[in-house]
């Protein structure tokens, strides 16, 4: 076999090669990925789990990174606790705010090397997550955290990751994604590359149970679109496809109960698999422009990034799906939707309105005017999107005129 066409690299993060056509009934072309997955330890009580990793790992002074509202939590408390019990001496940082900033993650890198770290554990949602990533990779490459925008552009190894998340979908526990506002140009970068995958992810289901219902609702429907965008990336294969479509799947079933009732055990259990499970499928697959538009939106107004995603990703899905409607047919089966002898055109739209209808069901808004974006806004969030490394592996090129009219559409 003669590897022709079309190679291409995404830096070191993902490979896509297409091999010579063997005859009229081949069915599609090679596919050569690179699968980036940390070691994971998951289930209830797991989080006693990050200090042996973390001695494990050569810790001596662990960075605890960590925010406010999951300080209230008490979570933090039980990882300090059991780090010391482990003979450690933690060092805990909670500088951190949604949509982490450029200059919180540069003071967190300035505590980080005042008190001698080491190790560095991430224990929240995504912001923390990224958070901690940008501080450990400022630990041993230096600069500014925006000088590291794009794909592969770390150069020295950084600190060990171990991360232990309290949201169930950004899945920022298993990806090479750092995602940062940049404050002065009010957008969102995107960090991309091998180095950021962490070393340990443990998923803990309890702490779940104290996200708020906004909060929930946000990161559920985040799962929901990286396990949409993983599926028809120009950069999805066999083992991504596999855990897109599981975490469409629980996040189409579960979701919802666990908003109905939040300490449902076996609920929260199926969500943390879920966000696990997206998180897997498009750190190695990559996203799309659902994401790339989101990036925008939020590093504009400081938004809950799955909330955005919620309101964007049936537009997207239709644009998509006008190019290439039969990937979106197994989509449609894992949410559970009845497309036996349905054209694929009629199921994109079908998984079009379930997405809305489940947006619907956990309050999230119909449209971006109802988040404070304008229509004055548009052309430079289009114009933005552009730039963003997610929209490389979206299905169907989009141009800026594309990008405006999706965001008018979902104005």
């Amino acid at each position: 076999m003669v590897l022709v066409g079309e190679a291409r690299r995404v830096g070191d993060s993902v490979l896509l090669a297409r091999r010579a056509p063997e005859g009229p009934g081949e069915r599609s072309p090679l596919r050569l990925s690179k699968f980036h997955a940390p070691e994971i330890v998951f289930g209830p009580d797991s989080l006693a789990e990050a200090a042996h990793a973390a001695v494990r790992l050569g810790a001596r002074r662990p960075f605890v990174v960590t925010d406010a509202g999951l300080m209230e939590a008490g979570w933090p408390a039980e990882l300090i606790g059991q780090l010391r019990l482990a003979g450690l001496s933690p060092q805990i940082w909670t500088g951190v705010t949604p949509n982490p900033k450029d200059h919180e993650i540069e003071a967190g890198y300035q505590r980080y090397a005042e008190t001698g770290s080491d190790v560095v554990l991430g224990i929240g949602g995504g912001s923390v997550i990224d958070a901690a990533k940008g501080v450990a990779l400022l630990a041993s490459n230096g600069g500014r955290i925006l000088d590291y925008e794009g794909i592969d552009r770390i150069e020295h190894p950084i600190p060990p990751l171990i991360m232990m998340p309290s949201t169930s979908g950004t899945g920022a526990d298993v990806s090479q994604f750092c995602i940062v506002t940049d404050t002065e140009r009010h957008t969102k970068i995107t960090i991309m590359g091998r180095a950021l995958v962490p070393d340990v992810s443990v998923v803990d289901p309890r702490l779940l149970v104290t996200m708020p219902e906004w909060l929930n609702a946000a990161t559920g429907l985040d799962a929901l679109t990286h396990g949409i965008e993983a599926f028809v990336s120009l950069a999805h294969g066999p083992l991504t496809d596999h855990h897109a479509l599981q975490a469409i799947s629980l996040v189409n079933s579960n979701l919802a109960r666990t908003m109905e009732r939040p300490r449902d055990a076996g609920a929260r259990s199926l969500m943390a698999q879920a966000a696990l499970e997206a998180g897997l499928a498009f750190t190695n697959a990559i996203l799309g422009a659902t994401h790339a538009m989101s990036h925008q939106v939020g590093g504009m107004l400081d938004l809950p990034h799955g909330v955005v995603n919620g309101v964007l990703l049936p537009h997207v899905i239709r644009f998509n799906g006008a190019d290439e409607p039969g990937r979106f047919v197994p989509i449609a089966q894992a949410m559970g939707l009845d497309v036996a002898g349905v054209p694929a055109d009629v199921a994109v739209e079908m998984v079009a309105e379930a997405v809305r209808e489940l947006g619907d069901e956990v309050g999230v808004p119909k449209g971006l005017g109802a988040l404070g974006v304008t229509l004055d806004d548009i052309p430079r969030l289009s114009q933005l999107t552009l730039g963003d490394a997610c929209l490389t592996t979206n299905p169907r090129g989009a141009s800026v005129e594309d990008i405006d009219r999706l965001f008018r559409a979902a104005m």
